[in-house]
């Protein structure tokens, strides 16, 4: 169990948002019960839509009856709000901020004080702006951190203007950027899976390794965040950041130890030699797509655009697809497919390792069919489980083989969000599951060619119809007809 960690001041900017009411407040009050927080924690909400503290503190509280983890106790949840500040602003002026400053100094709160930007990324730089100019970002009396969600920039060139800009107030020590996927208790396991079992390690390699399957699908479509989504699309949504982080850890190098610089230093080596897409290969190595109306979970829901606030001839891809190819010794000639979509058949997040086939039949000349590859599955959602695909014999005197796999499912030991741990990470300062500016540049650059390519081609986009796996012609990204997506744990299910 982690120690508490020094007391500090939890500033949220955006505190009546949703990813705060859903998330932060969520997480911050499971750790108050489990006694990980400090003792002398503050944590102050900042937005403009509530008036004080209890018309905020009554805006959470149906949130918190739903999920909150075995439910909302009164007595905590009574001393936890001790813990809570609102302080009501518009966070536009020098004044706004002037007046922040004077709040928090005035008040009887810690000096180590970390701010959480539950904001618009295209606000990241301005208020990170405002907050050096007042001086809030200086570590003259205590430490001062700053969480920023992703997308980090848009491409490769306004990530660079804005770590430039960060770099004006703040150090690289100071920035923490957040993936919540990296605080899923099943990601972390696949850095202990990969390291701490040596069976593995002769076989984690071009040898033995057929291909990758990195996918992450959605049932839902884009709620009420049309205005972001349509600027963004499923390729810097998912792509860019969740999914090449899963690639990262699945593909990098042991680490000279697990500490917060070792981890990130093989993880940025690993993006780097990816190989570069080039300019007129992107589409084969690229699709896109966009969802129709169609059912999902038997229910009709329409198309992508119809939904509300979304451009009737707008391109924005729902489904993206990449292939790639990791130039070292390790992976040479192994493919990486990448997927990601909404409006699809089922809510899955996946890792998929298929392994070479068997060389030949060595058992009977009658049997024909070609056995099954073993295939490696890390489900991360909804199904938290490592689970390894063997063919045996089947049972009677006729040699006929079958699938069984082998599983280790964690769902009843997971019971902590991934913001729990990320957010006690922050007040601790370590790094470890945050990204490094060199990072995440790593990470446009990979992306940075197709964005390019997709943004000059905007008068046609493939459809799929909602609740389907997606469209059939991305199926031209693999490079075996025996390779096909795998789109379930399930061996009948592929």
């Amino acid at each position: 169990m982690k120690k508490p960690a020094e007391n500090c001041t939890f500033v949220i900017f955006g505190a009546t948002g949703n990813l705060a009411k859903t998330k932060l407040i969520i997480a911050l009050y499971h750790l108050y019960v489990d006694k990980l927080l400090p003792k002398g924690i503050h944590i102050v909400g900042l937005g403009r839509s509530i008036e004080d503290k209890d018309a905020w503190i009554a805006s959470l509280m149906e949130e918190l009856k739903a999920r909150a983890r075995g439910g909302l106790n009164a007595s905590l949840f009574k001393s936890f709000c001790d813990k809570l500040h609102y302080f009501k602003t518009y966070m536009k002026t020098p004044e706004d901020y002037q007046n922040l400053k004077q709040y928090l100094e005035q008040k009887t709160f810690s000096k180590n004080i970390a701010f959480y930007f539950s904001l618009p990324p295209s606000l990241y730089a301005p208020v990170t702006g405002s907050l050096g100019d007042v001086g809030l970002l200086k570590e003259d009396t205590g430490w001062r951190r700053v969480v920023v969600e992703k997308p980090f920039g848009s491409d490769l060139e306004s990530s660079r203007d804005l770590q430039r800009y960060f770099e004006r107030y703040m150090d690289e020590s100071q920035i923490y950027r957040i993936d919540h996927y990296l605080g899923k208790e099943t990601v972390q396991n696949v850095q202990v899976f990969r390291f701490a079992n040596l069976l593995l390690e002769p076989l984690w390699n071009r040898n033995y390794i057929d291909h990758v399957q990195i996918s992450h699908s959605e049932t839902i479509g884009i709620g009420s965040r049309s205005g972001y989504y349509d600027r963004t699309g499923a390729l810097r949504d998912m792509i860019q950041s969740h999914l090449l982080q899963l690639l990262s850890l699945v593909a990098m190098e042991p680490p000279v130890s697990m500490q917060a610089e070792d981890l990130r230093n093989e993880k940025v080596k690993l993006l780097r030699s990816i190989s570069p897409i080039p300019k007129g290969a992107v589409s084969s190595h690229a699709f896109r797509a966009q969802y129709t109306n169609g059912l999902v979970n038997d229910k009709e829901v329409k198309s992508y655009l119809e939904e509300e606030g979304i451009p009737e001839e707008s391109a924005c891809e729902t489904y993206a697809a990449l292939k790639l190819h990791v130039n070292n010794w390790r992976w040479r000639g192994v493919p990486f497919y990448l997927r990601t979509g909404k409006r699809m058949a089922e809510k899955r997040s996946m890792v998929a390792i298929c392994f070479r086939q068997t060389p030949k039949q060595f058992f009977r000349t009658s049997q024909l069919q070609q056995f099954e590859p073993n295939w490696l599955l890390i489900g991360i959602q909804p199904d938290e489980t490592l689970r390894m695909e063997l063919t045996v014999k089947k049972p009677g005197l006729d040699m006929k083989t079958k699938v069984i796999s082998m599983d280790a499912c964690f769902s009843d030991e997971m019971s902590k969000d991934a913001y729990e741990g990320l957010l006690l990470d922050v007040m601790e300062g370590d790094h470890t599951l945050f990204l490094r500016s060199d990072e995440v540049e790593e990470s446009w650059k990979i992306v940075d060619p197709v964005l390019r390519s997709w943004g000059s081609q905007r008068d046609y986009i493939q459809t799929y119809p909602a609740g389907s796996w997606g469209p059939d012609e991305s199926l031209r990204l693999f490079e075996k007809e025996s390779q096909k997506w795998r789109c379930s744990l399930e061996p009948d299910k592929k």
